[in-house]
């Protein structure tokens, strides 16, 4: 399948994406012994072959990592202020990144994979994969308060709500709650209860479309089963591995 070739060089683990644009423009990658400069240009990789500098590129063997993600790591590759990120917690000698993002200070679930497709399929808001949360708040929100977020709440980038919510039981400072989003703004959820006048105190994401956190411990992590890979791209409406289709492609 034709990919892009700023995506093939950064899915090589050899320079991040916008570091293989600038190698891209300035001359210094070659499709099948010639030169290439557009952006656009596109290579399959198991049948061109791509260099940069004169070495070729290997094509990665893809990666599904599932990461019970700790509280005090940003989901970022690098960290301009130095703080840990979560690729300290995995070792792998394949370039991986992170599939969406929880904050600072939340936990759970999160994906890591070189499957660019993938990502692209479960952080589109087009595609509605669902991500299921266990938020204790300050306080009891009550019926109506749920029914708030359910129905939408104005926040400053525009209308939000939750698909589903509902009341898990109590904690010394509030309650418990399960709360499932269709997409994954910054701080969606965190910023909706704060609307309400109920703060989030913990928020840790139990689930993505129908892919489960389970007894994974804190800060270990596991590779994903081919089966959960392709339930994943299930739930997003493609067959495994595909992006091919232009009428689906995220961003056209």
């Amino acid at each position: 399948m034709q990919q892009r070739l700023q995506k093939l060089i950064a899915d090589a683990g050899i320079v991040s994406r916008r570091r293989a644009e600038e190698l891209i423009t300035q001359g210094r990658v070659r499709v099948n012994g010639k030169v290439v400069r557009e952006l656009g240009a596109k290579a399959d990789p198991d049948v061109d072959s791509v260099s940069v500098d004169g070495r070729s590129i290997a094509t990665p063997h893809r990666i599904y990592l599932l990461l019970n993600k700790p509280q005090g790591y940003v989901t970022t590759a690098r960290d301009p202020e130095g703080r840990p990120t979560v690729l300290d917690l995995v070792r792998t000698n394949v370039r991986v990144f992170p599939v969406g993002r929880l904050d600072l200070n939340s936990e759970g679930l999160l994906i890591l994979t070189n499957d660019g497709c993938l990502t692209n399929l479960l952080t589109h808001p087009r595609f509605q994969v669902t991500k299921t949360y266990e938020v204790w708040v300050r306080g009891s929100p009550g019926p109506r308060d749920l029914k708030v977020l359910t129905k939408g709440v104005i926040l400053e980038d525009g209308p939000a709500a939750a698909k589903r919510v509902a009341l898990l039981g109590p904690w010394d400072g509030g309650s418990r709650l399960q709360v499932v989003m269709g997409e994954g703004r910054k701080r969606e959820v965190r910023r909706l209860f704060a609307a309400i006048g109920f703060p989030v105190e913990r928020l840790i994401r139990r689930r993505l479309g129908p892919l489960a956190l389970g007894s994974l411990p804190v800060g270990q992590y596991r590779s994903l089963t081919p089966e959960e890979v392709a339930s994943l791209y299930r739930a997003a409406g493609q067959p495994l591995g595909s992006c091919r289709s232009k009428k689906k492609r995220v961003g056209r």
